[in-house]
């Protein structure tokens, strides 16, 4: 059975650690390991910070989108503004890249999507905005305690 979430928020920074608790929130109903969880929360916390400060850089109350699907062991997360967009997401995709030098910015965002997640799609648009896609399957092996 399908499980869905949508959240809309005002891309703001104080909103990024209430996107974080709402997903880890929702996908808990699957049981995730620890490392699991963390993993997608960090995830979130990236693709929103992102959203936020690359999306809407002069701060003009953009909003932030969210929309999360539970299938089986599956969760996919799509997070997307509508901002400026990026023209050339293949270079933002390198690691340490960054658009924002200025606000000491590891550039290291994609970079963490991709290694923690399964498959990570990002499509954007110059002044239409960007959405990241997210998909990661869980695992079903579990400590057994004793």
């Amino acid at each position: 059975m399908k499980n869905i979430m949508k959240l809309a928020f005002s891309a703001i920074s104080e909103n990024e650690s209430f996107a974080r608790v709402a997903v880890g929130a929702f996908i808990a109903k699957l049981d995730p390991t620890m490392d699991e969880l963390t993993e997608i929360k960090t995830v979130v916390s990236e693709a929103v910070t992102n959203a936020i400060i690359h999306g809407y850089p002069n701060e003009d109350n953009g909003m932030v989108k969210i929309e999360a699907e539970l299938t089986d062991d599956t969760v996919r997360i799509m997070i997307q503004d509508e901002g400026v967009g990026m023209s050339n997401v293949e270079e933002a995709r390198q690691p340490l890249y960054t658009s924002k030098p200025e606000l000491e910015r590891s550039g290291m965002g994609f970079t963490i999507m991709e290694n923690f997640m399964d498959d990570v799609e990002i499509r954007s648009e110059p002044m239409v905005g960007t959405t990241v896609r997210l998909t990661k399957r869980l695992s079903k092996q579990k400590a057994m305690c004793n």
